[in-house]
């Protein structure tokens, strides 16, 4: 459901990665994608909401970024996705920090 919201929005370079069998992780997965300004960060952010809410009757427990529109975190407690500006993923570069999980990466 959240990659299709994802993809809604034109979304980019979606990645999921399964941290289940990693025992210090806090989360189950991390849905993770780009997008080409602050604005389309928004909209992403706001389609996750919006399709959990009306498909799923899921709501984030806590949400961070959306004054800077430069990296969205949704916690919906087992899944937490990050929502980037392109130059903010490549800075941090999650998939990096998180290797020992099995990364997915979803095509267009």
């Amino acid at each position: 459901m959240i990659i299709e919201a994802i993809r809604d929005k034109k979304g980019e370079h979606i990645t999921t990665i399964d941290l289940r069998n990693i025992s210090d992780a806090v989360v189950d997965f991390f849905v993770v994608c780009d997008a080409n300004s602050g604005t389309q960060v928004k909209a992403i952010s706001e389609s996750i909401e919006e399709k959990t809410r009306t498909e799923l009757n899921e709501r984030p427990w806590h949400i961070e970024g959306i004054e800077h529109r430069e990296w969205i975190l949704l916690d919906y407690i087992n899944v937490v996705v990050h929502v980037f500006q392109k130059e903010i993923r490549n800075f941090y570069r999650l998939e990096d920090l998180w290797s020992d999980g099995i990364i997915e990466e979803h095509k267009d």
